[in-house]
């Protein structure tokens, strides 16, 4: 180990910044943000320090000398002449106080890592001082995985801690229980923006744990799995996967999306296709409730978005109504996934001002859709689960006076490896595709958008 990892408590202490350019102003940022009571040396101090920070600094605009190193706890020289930050380094390092020369790690005795901040909770990132963009790099990436919500959770277990200890005394028993909280719906209420829904839940939880023959009631997680590429998914469904007792899976969920769910949760499949229900609606509701009311916490997956002709509403309804805590995670829906992925804008100012999403397959089995408003100008029409109606569909459309050269694209499992995208007109399209054993799912898309398909196609499955 190149340096030794520590986290110095700067509140009320005095620190020394020689400098008062951008750089300087960083540095000072992070001590600032720390509590630190900072003075700056520098000849000329820049606006941006002044302006952002006002009197809470002390400032001294003229040159650094011998006799300013004295009394203080941090030492940060960040000035363009490299002798002012050698002559900084050596005098502090002769009184023993830490200091740090931006830039130049030979000249410090520590160095400023790159940082995650969701206080109380801080991660430090550090290549010693030798590859900084990488240590960006990282801190960019941990910044993306982990929710701003994590300091609010820290204070909370923190505030915690001593009434836990007078519960449960023994410290193994303690660990599970804290490792439970923060891998556990508790948590993720307040990574879900709830915080104050956490805290109660925390509070549920020492409950329970006093009380260890009281009954927990889990939750529910709806998620939208998006159209079919696992790297679609957002970080929150990822995060839930991983945390689920059971996992209730639609036929679109591929198995590249379910192998991320947690290895030994229980799966369920409950997937439709036409005229043929695995489970029935009615019972996956009901399953959802009763799961939960047994203390699991339970995903239920669904292909696209959970909001958009995925029947989320019915199935959350039932939730409400039973009093079973849950949240709904969007996903990225097969219209915009698709699409993007065939290279077929929805929107372009030259071709279409206006998109509307249909079902090709209404709840009686009919494709008796609003031909005159899917017939308007201007627009882009996508068609679900259009499939089968494909010939009444463009049928419609003419008779309703769209012009039978108007551009139609059918994607087969789009943005998967078995993508493809049947491209035509409405006069044509089904004369395109017969004999081509076509395969759901799929997806219409009608519009002059279509046509400009074949110059920002991006995806090709086979390259």
């Amino acid at each position: 180990m190149q340096n030794y990892p520590i986290f110095v408590d700067l509140k009320n202490q005095p620190c020394l910044v020689v400098g008062a350019g951008p750089v300087a102003l960083r540095k000072i940022r992070l001590m600032y943000s720390a509590g630190a009571k900072i003075t700056v040396i520098a000849p000329e101090i820049c606006a941006e320090i002044t302006d952002e920070f006002d009197a809470g600094l002390t400032y001294h605009e003229r040159t650094f000398r011998d006799t300013d190193i004295k009394g203080y706890r941090l030492i940060t020289a960040a000035t363009n002449d490299p002798m002012v930050n050698k002559r900084v380094s050596e005098l502090a390092n002769a009184i023993n106080v830490p200091v740090n020369v931006v830039d130049e790690p030979e000249l410090c005795s520590f160095i400023t890592p790159s940082i995650v901040d969701r206080s109380p909770v801080l991660i430090a990132i550090s290549t010693g001082g030798g590859a900084p963009v990488l240590a960006r790099l990282l801190r960019a990436k941990l910044e993306a995985f982990i929710p701003a919500s994590y300091g609010k959770l820290a204070h909370s277990m923190s505030k915690a801690r001593d009434r836990l200890k007078k519960i449960v005394p023994i410290e193994r028993d303690r660990r599970i229980f804290w490792e439970r909280i923060v891998q556990g719906p508790t948590a993720e209420k307040f990574f879900s923006g709830r915080a104050s829904e956490g805290e109660l839940a925390l509070d549920r939880a020492l409950e329970e744990a006093a009380n260890p023959d009281q009954k927990n009631i889990g939750e529910v997680w709806l998620i939208g799995a998006g159209p079919g590429d696992p790297d679609l998914l957002t970080f929150r469904a990822l995060r839930l996967m991983q945390q689920a007792d059971v996992v209730l899976y639609d036929r679109l969920v591929s198995e590249e999306i379910l192998n991320l769910t947690r290895r030994d949760a229980d799966r369920v499949y409950v997937g439709k296709k036409r005229a043929e229900h695995a489970v029935p609606q009615g019972d996956i509701n009901q399953l959802l409730v009763d799961l939960a009311k047994e203390g699991k916490n339970v995903v239920r997956l669904k292909g696209g978005d959970p909001f958009i002709f995925g029947r989320g509403g019915e199935e959350i309804e039932l939730l409400a109504a039973n009093d079973v805590p849950f949240q709904i995670v969007p996903g990225i829906t097969a219209a915009s996934g698709c699409a993007t992925y065939a290279g077929i804008p929805l929107t372009h100012r030259d071709h279409s001002q206006s998109c509307l999403f249909v079902t090709g397959h209404l709840k009686n089995g009919t494709v008796d859709l609003n031909w005159e408003l899917l017939s308007t100008p201007n627009q882009t029409v996508v068609i679900y689960m259009g499939l089968v109606g494909l010939p009444t569909i463009c049928e419609k459309l003419i008779q309703h006076g769209v012009s039978g050269d108007m551009p139609i694209a059918l994607v087969q499992q789009g943005t998967t490896q078995n993508q493809h995208v049947f491209t035509g007109t409405l006069s044509t399209m089904n004369d395109k595709i017969a004999g081509k054993n076509v395969q759901a799912p799929t997806l219409i898309i009608v519009g002059s958008v279509v046509s400009l398909h074949s110059s920002l196609a991006w995806f090709d499955p086979t390259a």
